[in-house]
């Protein structure tokens, strides 16, 4: 993947599927196994979260444009004739 992650962005993670494989499947995963999991998550899956992510910017983006023009003609004086 194209995005790097802070040490403690990396060391939370690891903690958090440290954690989710404890409660939730009664797993010990060591940090190298906990490492794997998020190499996994960040080129496999995370690309797809990231994909959908920028997609809604650009709506969002797309409507803050489309607004801005309608403020914009709305400036726009009569011409007589």
């Amino acid at each position: 993947m194209f995005f790097k992650l802070s040490k403690d962005q990396h060391e939370q993670m690891i903690d958090d599927i440290q954690y989710f494989f404890s409660n939730e499947r009664d797993e010990e995963l060591s940090e190298f196994a906990a490492e794997r999991v998020l190499e996994f998550i960040k080129e496999s899956i995370a690309p797809h979260f990231y994909n959908a992510a920028i997609s809604d910017a650009k709506i969002v983006i797309e409507q803050q444009v489309s607004a801005i023009e309608d403020e914009i003609l709305s400036l726009e004086r009569p011409i007589k004739r």
